[in-house]
């Protein structure tokens, strides 16, 4: 197959190129910015078509999607920081530009990674072991959950007997190759000696995702049958204590698990003023917010989902376990020279 990946030179993007290059079965292009930094796909990029071009630009996007057979599209503005604006623009008009010039390409498939935050509600609580039938909610987080949601249900709408599209719902990814997610964050946090404890002696469970297994689930989304017009969960086989799984990492880092817990009245005024602040243009479009509603929603409700329609009509099922990733995380922190020095110049 002729394969086109957006995001490549992000974490997931980039592991699925590897991977899809490892079959040895496609051809494989991936779209770059210019100012792309694509090391980190260094020993495949003999085997990559390049192609430079932006996820606004409409007539870039096509020129990369002629002749393709599927469309793989990861990219997305993630982080907290940008405008509203900015958030439609990089994750909903680029979509739909991308679907569009895949379809006109000849494109038979279109693959979106999505994401559970566009199901979390903004005045919302736990999620356990929620599936499918869960409905958007009426008000979001933040605009990556507004954001998401909208492009989710754009490529979903546009299946077509001839156009297959599926969306794909992993949450926090991580594992080694990590350089900026939601774990690695955190971590550099409990580092930093600033990550508060905002369980406050509640169990908090999230169903995570390792890297290697939404790669999995990507490549099983490409080929799979009668899965047009759906999104589905996919989450490692274990639900993960949020608090103590950071605990145990830090400790084994070497680190002192968080344990300062704040005021919750306190904590809750502090972030309904830091959101009033952070929606001055000038001041979104530079900085992340220090904390947010929805990075506490992420930090204090449970979230774990039910991937059984994904086993079911993917044939989905986990490649990694949670402790082989923790360990081949671990690993690959140390080369990076640990986690203080992989996050000092994140903001």
């Amino acid at each position: 197959m002729k394969i086109l990946v957006t995001g490549a030179s992000g974490f997931l993007g980039g592991a699925l190129v590897r991977a899809l290059v490892a079959e040895d079965a496609h051809e494989v292009s991936i779209l770059v910015r210019p100012t792309s930094v694509l090391d980190d796909l260094a020993a495949v990029l003999d085997r990559v078509r390049v192609i430079e071009g932006d996820l606004s630009d409409g007539a870039s996007l096509r020129r990369a999607c002629a002749g393709m057979d599927a469309v793989v599209h990861s990219a997305a503005r993630v982080e907290e920081r940008g405008t509203r604006a900015q958030f439609w623009v990089e994750n909903v008009r680029a979509t739909e530009l991308l679907l569009d010039a895949a379809r006109r390409g000849g494109a038979s498939r279109f693959v979106f990674v999505s994401s559970p935050s566009a199901l979390m509600d903004r005045d919302g609580g736990d999620q356990i072991d929620v599936d499918e039938t869960l409905p958007y909610p009426r008000r979001y987080l933040n605009h990556y959950s507004e954001t998401k949601a909208a492009a989710e249900r754009e490529v979903l709408a546009a299946a077509t007997t001839d156009f297959t599209t599926v969306a794909l719902r992993p949450r926090a990814i991580w594992g080694a190759g990590d350089r900026s997610g939601p774990i690695v964050r955190l971590l550099g946090r409990t580092a930093a000696g600033t990550l508060p404890d905002l369980s406050y002696g509640r169990t908090v469970e999230a169903s995570l995702c390792h890297v290697d297994n939404i790669v999995h689930a990507c490549l099983l989304a490409v080929t799979a049958q009668n899965v047009g017009g759906k999104a589905y969960f996919i989450a490692d086989a274990e639900k993960t204590d949020v608090w103590r799984f950071l605990g145990d990492v830090a400790r084994r880092l070497g680190l002192a698990p968080p344990t300062r817990r704040p005021n919750q009245r306190v904590l809750t005024a502090v972030v309904a003023a830091v959101e009033l602040v952070w929606r001055v243009p000038a001041v979104a479009r530079r900085w992340a917010p220090p904390l947010s509603r929805y990075a506490v929603a992420l930090m204090t409700r449970t979230a774990t989902y039910d991937s059984g329609a994904a086993r079911t009509e993917l044939g989905y099922t986990p490649v990694t376990d949670r402790d082989t990733g923790l360990a081949g995380f671990l690993t690959w922190l140390d080369t990076q020279g640990g986690i203080e020095t992989l996050t000092r110049t994140l903001r």
